[in-house]
Parts: C-alpha cells; sequence; structure tokens
C-alpha cells in the first residue's frame, strides 16, 4: 500500500497535533506539582530507549520482514567503534568502508 503526498501531508499534520497535545498534557494534569524523583529517572531514560528502537527497526526491517545484510554490519562496526570512543567521522567513514564492502562481494 503506497500513501499519496496529500495523505502523507495528512499524516505529518497529525503527528505534530499529537505531539503538542501530549507536551501540553503534562502541565495541564500537574498543575505545577513536582514530579515524584522516582518518575524523573524513568521519563530520562525514555529518549535513548526511543532512539535505540528506531535506530534497531531502521537497521533491521527491510519492508514487511526482519532481514541482516551488509548495512546491519557496518551499522553494528559504528556502534562498537563509538562505544569505544573513536572519532565520529571515523566510524562513518569505516561503516561506509564495510558496508561498500561487503555489498560488492
Amino acid at each position: 500500500m503506497t500513501l499519496s503526498s496529500t495523505q502523507i501531508w495528512v499524516l505529518i499534520l497529525a503527528c505534530a497535533v499529537l505531539t503538542a497535545l501530549i507536551k501540553g498534557f503534562g502541565p495541564v494534569l500537574l498543575g505545577g506539582r513536582e514530579l515524584p524523583g522516582w518518575f524523573s529517572r524513568v521519563i530520562v531514560l525514555m529518549a535513548p530507549a526511543l532512539l535505540s528502537a528506531l535506530v534497531v527497526t531502521s537497521v533491521l526491517a527491510h519492508e514487511r520482514s526482519w532481514s541482516v545484510g551488509a548495512h546491519t554490519v557496518g551499522v553494528g562496526v559504528a556502534g562498537v567503534m563509538l562505544w569505544r570512543r573513536m572519532p565520529l567521522v571515523l566510524c562513518v567513514a569505516v561503516a561506509v568502508g564495510i558496508t561498500a564492502l561487503l555489498r560488492a562481494i
């Protein structure tokens, strides 16, 4: 199923409105009260978890199935290099090189 450009723009607009509503609910529902410490610690962890989920699905998803390919290996190598505190530009260059090499084979 493909979406028309009108459907895509409606979807983008709906996501923007929904995001604004969600951000507005917090102050309205709390009414100036402080959040408990445990809740604040959980909220802080939600952004990295969401980012990780987006990265995993973009690396492993192919249409309607899961797949592992050259791009997955490249991202994995870059992730390990970043974990080892190597420069970002070097990590991207190595990931691109490895991905291209594996696709050429």
